[in-house]
């Protein structure tokens, strides 16, 4: 009977967490692209993910270890997508901030993973897999563990030199190359979301090809900035609109001010009028009474005239012929 060699502590060492697993390789971040891109994914995705995990129960890596095997340098078997996203996880694992993301601890896999291919998207695409050669093991391509062993449901890879997009969906234990919808996007259905292409300028970077998340209606998902300017915009429509009522209320006041003295001027002047019309009636009534006064003076004066005889009148040098 032949022993193992291996002591029995060894044996039963269980699998090492995140916290016994390096979390970086120690290589390079390829381009200057990398971080913005990631922050750009993560910032507009957050609203739609808090709907979809009201217990804040998922994980986004960036730049972060998957560990699928173990090896002998541990990060030879890991792949870190540039961005990944795993529903039904908690960010923190007993209070601790993941290092990487231990597939043989959690069994959970991530929903998608998106590549921000330097080149022209070859290492991305690679399908080489995981095999011995001459006594080596061969490191097997990105897309082959992808694919094969984590089996990620969405994969996209995203040539920045170029904006191209490719998206593949697994099915049936193959990945398949989706056709982007009538926007050019591809949809994410179990996240809600259709990613694509976007020409803009983010975090003072010149214009240029960006991935970006829509919603299915088409409607871009905006960054927390994107959504302050347009929150901003809107209460300073607002305050305008709020501005031009008060000043609209304001020239109503005036109109209704002006119309009343108006129409106070309208009385005053009609009162004006009753008044002249008043004198006027007045001064005929006075020109009437001072006629009739002078008319019965005259009544009086002929009857007085009439009483006296002629030898009077002669009297008083009157010719009594004038008043005959």
């Amino acid at each position: 009977m032949v022993q193992s060699q291996t002591p029995i502590d060894e044996q039963l060492r269980p699998f090492p967490d995140h916290t016994q697993l390096p979390e970086s390789d120690g290589t390079f971040v390829k381009n200057f692209q990398e971080h913005p891109q990631s922050l750009l994914l993560t910032d507009s995705i957050e609203p739609v993910l808090q709907e979809l995990h009201p217990d804040n129960h998922y994980a986004i890596g960036q730049d972060s270890g998957i560990y699928w095997r173990e090896t002998d340098p541990p990060e030879k078997g890991a792949e870190a997508p540039d961005w990944f996203y795993v529903p039904g996880v908690p960010p923190r694992l007993d209070g601790k901030i993941r290092r990487s993301y231990v597939l043989w601890r959690e069994y959970a896999t991530p929903l998608i993973a998106l590549e921000f291919a330097s080149g022209n998207g070859a290492e991305e695409r690679d399908k080489t897999p995981l095999q011995v050669v001459k006594g080596t093991v061969q490191k097997p391509g990105k897309f082959w563990v992808y694919e094969q062993i984590i089996r990620i449901p969405y994969y996209g890879i995203f040539v920045i030199d170029t904006g191209e997009l490719e998206v593949y969906h697994w099915e049936d234990g193959t990945y398949e190359r989706l056709s982007a919808n009538d926007r050019g996007h591809y949809p994410i259905n179990r996240m809600n979301v259709e990613i694509g292409v976007w020409r803009g300028t983010y975090l003072g970077q010149s214009e240029q090809a960006w991935l970006r998340w829509w919603d299915l209606n088409g409607n871009l998902l905006l960054t927390g900035k994107e959504r302050a300017v347009i929150a901003q915009h809107d209460v300073e429509k607002e305050r305008q609109r709020a501005e031009q009522e008060r000043q609209q209320a304001e020239q109503e006041r005036q109109r209704a001010e002006q119309e009343r003295q108006r129409a106070e001027q309208e009385q005053q002047r009609a009162e004006q009028e009753r008044q002249r019309a008043e004198k006027e009636r007045q001064r005929a009534e006075q020109e009437q009474q001072r006629a009739d006064q002078e008319q019965q003076k005259r009544q009086q004066l002929a009857a007085q005239l009439k009483e006296i005889t002629p030898e009077q009148l002669q009297k008083l040098g009157i010719d009594p012929e004038l008043l005959a």
